[in-house]
């Protein structure tokens, strides 16, 4: 069985995401208790996507959170870095799906009217990097919204949520789940991620402005929507910087 590790090497997580993709999206629903079909209708509503305009899912997996943006009318195209991942998914879903890397996106400056990732900014191995490689597909003024585990706010309900976390859902994904050790994984990088505050100052430094969060399910899960600015920050090292 595979799983990544909290250095999140590329290589690693697509292998992870390799071997739990059969049973991937029933499993989720599992384990959120059913929240995730709620969590993915308030991405798609805080995107507020028109008819016609190109949406970026990225870490789409299975494409089922782009089914969910294809719901609005736009045109959406999810990317994923896991090819078992995108082959379960082109198996039913009706809608684009491509591989690729986040820190390496296949598409031209500005292309996109609105970007998103649900899920998956937390096993890149560079957040920085990723939020700005979104920034650079999106066209000045688009919209971001990232859809990220993040911290109860309530304190007994984050202690209690914690040991969830770190002890009943290992034992369930072991029932339910193609590859368990990869959901041991999920727990540490949940643990490991930063509060909702710390998030959006990462995107404020890779470009995106009037970045506001709004908590779900408690703030189990944070929605971070952000617009891109009209001038991108110089890359450290760029030559016209």
């Amino acid at each position: 069985m595979s799983r990544a590790h909290l250095d999140k090497q590329p290589h690693e997580v697509a292998a992870m995401f390799d071997g739990v993709a059969k049973r991937y999206d029933v499993t989720n629903t599992i384990l959120s208790f059913g929240q995730d079909r709620l969590w993915r209708a308030a991405t798609r509503r805080a995107l507020e996507l028109n008819p016609g305009e190109l949406v970026l899912d990225l870490a789409a997996g299975t494409g089922v959170s782009t089914e969910e943006l294809a719901r609005s009318g736009a045109r959406p195209v999810g990317v994923d870095i896991s090819l078992g991942m995108l082959r379960t998914g082109r198996q039913s879903r009706q809608v684009t799906l491509l591989a690729g890397d986040a820190l390496r996106l296949p598409f031209r400056d500005g292309v996109f009217d609105a970007v998103t990732i649900s899920f998956g900014l937390r096993n890149v191995h560079d957040t920085g990097a990723v939020l700005a490689e979104l920034a650079r597909v999106t066209r000045p003024g688009g919209r971001l919204v990232v859809c990220e585990f993040s911290h109860p706010t309530n304190g007994a309900f984050r202690t209690a949520y914690l040991g969830y976390l770190m002890r009943a859902l290992p034992e369930v994904a072991r029932r339910v789940s193609s590859n368990p050790e990869a959901y041991v994984y999920l727990a540490e990088s949940i643990r490991a991620w930063p509060d909702q505050a710390g998030l959006a100052e990462r995107m404020t430094e890779a470009g995106w402005r009037s970045v506001a969060w709004r908590n779900l399910s408690g703030g189990i899960v944070a929605l971070h929507r952000a617009v891109r600015a009209a001038e991108l920050p110089v890359a450290v090292g760029d030559p016209e910087g």
